[in-house]
């Protein structure tokens, strides 16, 4: 029985092995996928058996703020989806951008909405493919990394902050932490040299920590921020903007690379023809539509201020990220019930 194990072992793997050699470029993709067409996302599979035509289309968006929140804002979407596809859609609340790409690599999240930063990540390691983000009729939606600071505060710019307590919020957000690292130095101030970075865990939670004296400054994407205020979380009043940096693209929305080709073709003209209800417009800072983007043209320039800051997108630089992302998680939840006096 133990010889009769080996062998299936070793032909296992053999076969495995003899499969990754038919691929003739793979670039920044895990061993599993393959980029023979060049475009930097996983190709389709090439034996259909691997094709997945779910009876449930599942479904989420990035946890850059109250997964909840999001899942009541899609709803007329995904009610949309469900018909446009003759599929059961449901909403995945994930709470951390590392458990949102695990969800996908694992087989159990079928589409969604990825951070700019873990769009990268989402790529190489769980075979997303982005195929649009939030926008309008001509143009895409973008972002900006904002630092803020109270507004009572004597802080006017970021080399004011050195010895001081700056918020990112996780190790994988572009505007929250790889955006800071990259273009922060260029404006005299060296995160993790000048000042100790505190991970909050989110955007929000960033926001929140400033209006509260947690944190003095905070890196933070100025989209979310907006929302926080459109909905009356905060007030922009309270807060001054030290630092703004060039436009990023907004979160991308990706789908898993073995979707079945006619299910993924349907689903994606579901997506191109909706028009955001008006709740959506007013959720999304007037984004009425989701517009085409390609991962190779659209996150160029995420690539480029990662690989300033020497920063990969690799497979152990994702397992060292979803390690750190996890203990920035626990410090801020023990941070919360400390403050709650829990």
């Amino acid at each position: 029985m133990k010889k009769l194990a080996a062998l299936i072992l070793f032909f296992t793997a053999c076969a495995s092995a003899s499969a990754q050699d038919t691929c003739s470029h793979r670039g920044d993709l895990d061993p599993q996928y393959c980029d023979e067409n060049r475009d930097m996302v996983a190709d389709p599979p090439k034996d259909p058996k691997r094709y997945k035509n779910p009876n449930t289309l599942v479904f989420t968006y990035t946890p850059v703020e109250d997964p909840a929140v999001y899942e009541k804002v899609f709803k007329p979407f995904t009610d949309h989806l469900a018909q446009c596809t003759a599929k059961r859609v449901v909403f995945f609340q994930v709470q951390s951008n590392a458990a949102e790409i695990e969800a996908m690599r694992s087989g159990r999240l079928h589409v969604g909405g990825f951070s700019t930063g873990p769009t990268a990540f989402a790529v190489n390691i769980a075979g997303a493919v982005p195929f649009a983000v939030k926008g309008y009729e001509k143009e895409f939606q973008g972002y900006n990394l904002i630092v803020i600071v109270r507004k009572e505060s004597a802080f006017q710019k970021l080399a004011d902050l050195k010895g001081r307590k700056v918020a990112h919020t996780s190790p994988s957000s572009n505007s929250g932490h790889m955006a800071p690292m990259a273009l922060f130095p260029h404006e005299g101030l060296n995160p993790g040299k000048d000042y100790n970075i505190l991970f909050s865990g989110k955007h929000d939670q960033s926001v929140l920590g400033v209006r509260s004296g947690d944190y003095e400054a905070a890196a933070v994407a100025s989209d979310v921020f907006h929302r926080m205020a459109t909905r009356g979380q905060i007030k922009e009043d309270d807060f001054r903007v030290i630092y703004r940096s060039a436009k990023f693209p907004t979160s991308s929305f990706a789908y898993a690379h073995d979707l079945e080709p006619a299910l993924r073709e349907r689903m994606l003209k579901c997506f191109y023809d909706y028009r955001f209800t008006d709740e959506m417009k007013k959720a999304f800072d007037g984004a009425d539509r989701f517009f085409p983007v390609t991962y190779q043209k659209e996150w160029a320039v995420v690539r480029e201020v990662a690989e300033a800051g020497g920063e990969k997108f690799n497979g152990a630089a994702y397992e060292r990220e979803a390690k750190r992302e996890e203990e920035a998680r626990r410090k801020a939840a023990e941070a919360k019930a400390k403050a709650q006096g829990k």
